[in-house]
């Protein structure tokens, strides 16, 4: 088995997971990508020290490809995986009437879906390198209190929560850590997308509107190192989500009072 630490990222090609594979390539990890993008891997490729990487492009909602993306990064990393940053995700926002069903079951499929699939594929390479090894997931702050326009994205992240506290304790006398991110508004590509197939505006529009919170995605990365080798469970990024944990936790009449009073759907 290689000496090198392993990372196997999944939404590899940009955002997040660009800035988390930069962030442990330069600490001399051997980095694997994942992604759709095979054109957005290419880019992050360039931006890793040469020669320690591996990209395999493919849909986390399949579950045999998962197998043949951790079978062939295993072996391209001299034969261990220490870490899978279950990242892939998507967003999804506007009145849940509003939702088409096609745009409901998308989400689903690859925030949750992927999510399980990329945990049991996993678990045979993390078991092999245990104890410390890592099942990193990316929730989010909707995952810590649901929000007024991003009903099904807010079900996904709090579902990746849950995820990540079943399999902590589940794989905790394997010697595998379980980890989650809970990230709220990050300055990447998904900012600038429409929330839903209706909306005229972008997200990145409606934050800066609402006056939240932008953080650097490099502080994502540098969370997400902490994560794995830290002991919290849940790690929040941002202020906004270290304010909405706190205010849930303490002042949840509060939380759901604003919620009300501010309920702007994303996407209306």
């Amino acid at each position: 088995m290689s000496e090198r630490k392993a990372i196997f990222i999944t939404g590899g090609g940009s955002g997040i997971g660009r800035a988390i594979a930069q962030h442990f390539g330069a600490k001399g990890w051997f980095i694997g990508l994942g992604d759709v993008d095979e054109e957005g891997m290419r880019e992050t490729e360039t931006l890793l020290p040469g020669g320690f990487h591996y990209s395999h492009t493919f849909d986390v909602r399949d579950r045999a490809a998962w197998d043949e993306a951790l079978g062939g990064f295993s072996m391209a990393a001299g034969g261990r995986i220490d870490v899978l940053a279950n990242n892939a995700g998507i967003a999804l926002g506007g009145s849940l009437t509003d939702n088409t069903p096609e745009e409901i079951e998308r989400c689903l499929d690859i925030n949750l879906k992927g999510v399980l699939f990329g945990a049991q594929a996993a678990y045979p390479h993390l078991a092999k390198t245990a104890p410390g090894s890592c099942l990193l997931n990316t929730a989010s702050a909707a995952g810590i209190y649901g929000s007024a326009g991003a009903s099904v994205y807010s079900a996904t992240k709090f579902g990746v929560r849950a995820i990540t506290e079943s399999l902590d304790a589940e794989w905790a006398e394997d010697g595998i850590n379980v980890r989650s991110l809970c990230p709220a508004f990050i300055d990447t590509p998904l900012l600038d997308q429409a929330p839903n197939r209706g909306a005229n505006d972008m997200i990145r529009a409606r934050v800066q509107e609402s006056g939240l919170e932008i953080s650097p995605v490099g502080d994502v990365a540098q969370a997400a190192w902490d994560a794995v080798h830290g002991d919290t469970l849940h790690t929040l990024v941002g202020k906004t989500a270290k304010k909405l944990a706190f205010a849930s936790r303490w002042m949840p009449g509060r939380v759901r009072k604003q919620g009300r009073e501010s309920a702007r759907p994303l996407g209306r």
